[in-house]
């Protein structure tokens, strides 16, 4: 079917809901009720040639005690979905008592079967109808849907145009309503960017068979869709016979729903199983796909979005055991991954990385959506931060998109997708790429919301060029950048100072104790004072005064002792991972010599406290300066502002 009629069919759909639901619902609400209807409509018209045939076999099922009836009624039918009431919807047009459609229309709906269910249930269908009824709207509805000028039956649509019109009536609901839709759709065009960037690197290399795509936030499911599609395209072109499973897990129990649906109507009811969703099936907390792996994952995660809630039913941030979230890393058998609670975007990235394919030859690869607090938030050693440290280290970052503003429709923020493999090819290992896309854009014209600018087929090929052409990057170089793994780690240095009180015995060995007794009773610092001496260290003890080990002499012999430090005087080094050791045993000692010890010559670093941290400064790595005017051009300004103001003046005096 060409476009126009699938525009036409959308149209007049789109149309139904001024026709029947005006002054009944507020327009924000017209989605609750057409979009279910338009999925009751198409499997109901699916249905009817084998609908008497369906129903006798139900017949014979239950004569014989059978409860497990799904597959036998599936394969009747000859469709992924059923129904078993008496009812069609065109049995149920003219009905002349509201009450009796009411109650009819509530026995059709009873009648199908477990996955449409799940989908009527979500839309909360059922809690419509009497509101339907009782403004006499619900017949006008069903009558809509029958109207001549649609026909929803695959006679008119097939399932791939059928899914078009379901997907453009999303769309345009989603943009009318731009203050919510951000929250469950992502635009096409950053989907078919992401889509792009997760398989045409291996596109040459996927051979025949079956291949799994996951999103763990999936909204209504446009990424799983847009993904297949682009897959299935790539293997048509190369002559690849491929199959593809959807799985996807939603929260929202509306946008689920549509997932579903759409599944459906394009007749895919087995990829319609693999998905899961509902307010009971957070990701975060309650993980459908325990301990499964995935070929291909993406997906747009919530920012900023509090997942208190989550924390507390995985038994608090202390108690959490989740094997996505508390890692075995770098000799650590339990590093956290766990953010603070206020935002959990990055916890959808750790749950996708922990799925990752380890034993295939092309392991996994992942797109992710991002803000930009996923980039640097998190000190050294919280979960934001260890995150990034445990995808660097593992070399699983391939390249990060900075795309270009007010691409989304309900914020103008910055956005940036993580690409992610474990199977880097040779030439990008232990590389990070990162490609600032935020002037490649095409200008829409009229604004959607937020939204004034998307990615068009040029600017895709552009940024997919420059991330091909990985360190050759050409005229593009001021937009593409490649640095080593390390470039964006940073050690955490905690450097440390004595206490120096008036009045200390420098051959005594003092308490922590003693010391807090001490300043209560009214001790004062001084920095002309013996340090306070917590440990003297056996005889043969080496010094070390830039790890706290200093010689003193300490009852008339010269002993290696330590200082107990001082809480005023401590402070934090960051200090790059690539800081040249020079002379000394690494960079963190070459660091403190240089930076701190002609400034403080009794510090010492606590090798105890120090903590490796990652965060990347994208606008750093792409800053430019704005150029410098000329004091020829200063001087013609000053110039023109001093004739505009005697021209003033003359007038003035006038």
């Amino acid at each position: 079917m060409s476009p126009a009629n699938v525009n036409k069919i959308a149209s007049f759909i789109w149309g139904i809901a001024d026709d029947v639901l005006r002054d009944l619902y507020v327009r924000g609400k017209y989605r609750d009720v057409i979009l279910p209807f338009t999925v009751l409509r198409r499997l109901d018209a699916v249905l009817e040639p084998s609908k008497q045939k369906v129903m006798d076999l139900k017949k014979v099922l239950d004569d014989a005690g059978i409860i497990d009836q799904d597959q036998s009624l599936r394969a009747e039918a000859g469709q992924a979905f059923w129904n078993t009431s008496p009812f069609t919807m065109r049995e149920l047009r003219g009905r002349s008592s509201q009450a009796r459609l009411q109650q009819d229309f509530m026995a059709y709906l009873d009648g199908f079967s477990p996955n449409v269910q799940r989908i009527i249930d979500n839309f909360e269908v059922r809690q419509q109808i009497p509101k339907l009824a009782k403004a006499d709207a619900l017949g006008a509805l069903i009558e809509k849907f029958l109207d001549p000028a649609i026909d929803l039956s695959p006679d008119g649509l097939d399932n791939h145009a059928m899914g078009t019109v379901f997907e453009e009536l999303v769309r345009r609901f989603n943009e009318a309503n731009n203050e919510e839709a951000g929250e469950h759709w992502t635009p096409r065009d950053a989907v078919r960017l992401m889509t792009r960037l997760i398989f045409d690197p291996i596109a040459d290399q996927i051979p025949d068979g079956t291949y799994t795509l996951y999103d763990g936030a999936m909204g209504t499911g446009g990424m799983l869709t847009v993904a297949e599609e682009t897959l299935q395209g790539l293997a048509k072109k190369s002559g690849k016979r491929i199959v593809t499973n959807l799985f996807g897990q939603e929260i929202n129990a509306e946008t689920y729903a549509i997932a579903v649906a759409d599944l459906l109507l394009k007749g895919e009811g087995a990829n319609a199983d693999g998905l899961v969703g509902g307010p009971e099936y957070s990701t975060l907390s309650n993980d459908a796909y325990q301990g499964k792996s995935f070929d291909f994952m993406l997906s747009n995660p919530p920012y900023g979005k509090s997942w208190a809630t989550d924390q507390q039913r995985m038994g608090g941030k202390k108690e959490i055991i989740d094997p996505r979230f508390i890692v075995d890393h770098d000799g650590d058998p339990e590093f956290s991954l766990i953010t603070r609670s206020s935002d959990g975007q990055m916890l959808f990235l750790a749950n996708m990385v922990s799925k990752m394919k380890k034993n295939t030859p092309l392991g996994s690869r992942i797109a992710e959506v991002h803000n930009g607090s996923s980039l640097f938030t998190g000190d050294a050693g919280q979960g934001e931060s260890n995150i990034r440290r445990y995808i660097i280290e593992n070399d699983w970052l391939e390249a990060i998109i900075a795309l270009p503003l007010n691409m989304f429709y309900n914020t103008g923020i910055a956005t940036y997708i993580w690409v992610l493999t474990n199977r880097k090819p040779e030439h990008r290992k232990g590389k990070i790429q990162l490609i600032d896309a935020t002037e490649w854009y095409t200008p829409l014209r009229k604004n959607l919301g937020n939204k004034n600018r998307e990615l068009g087929p040029d600017d895709i090929e552009r940024v997919l060029q420059a991330f091909r052409d990985f360190e050759s990057a050409g005229d593009d170089g001021d937009r593409s950048k490649v640095f080593v793994n390390a470039e964006f780690g940073y050690s955490k240095v905690q450097v440390e100072r004595p206490l120096r009180l008036a009045g200390l015995d420098p051959n005594t060995i003092y308490s922590a104790a003693q010391i807090n007794k001490l300043l209560k009773d009214g001790a004062k610092r001084h920095p002309n004072a013996a340090p306070a001496i917590t440990k003297v260290h056996p005889k043969g003890t080496a010094p070390d005064p830039f790890l706290g080990l200093f010689e003193a002499d300490f009852r008339g012999t010269t002993r290696v002792v330590s200082y107990m430090p001082d809480p005023q005087l401590r402070d934090t080094e960051q200090i790059p991972l690539l800081e040249p050791a020079g002379e000394w045993r690494d960079g963190i000692e070459a660091f403190v010599r240089r930076e701190v010890l002609p400034y403080a010559r009794d510090a010492w670093v606590d090798e105890s406290r120090t903590k490796i941290g990652y965060e990347i400064n994208f606008t750093k790595h792409f800053y430019k300066p704005a150029p410098l005017r000329t004091l020829d051009e200063i001087r013609a300004d000053i110039r023109a502002l001093e004739a505009e103001s005697d021209n003033l003046i003359a007038e003035i005096a006038h």
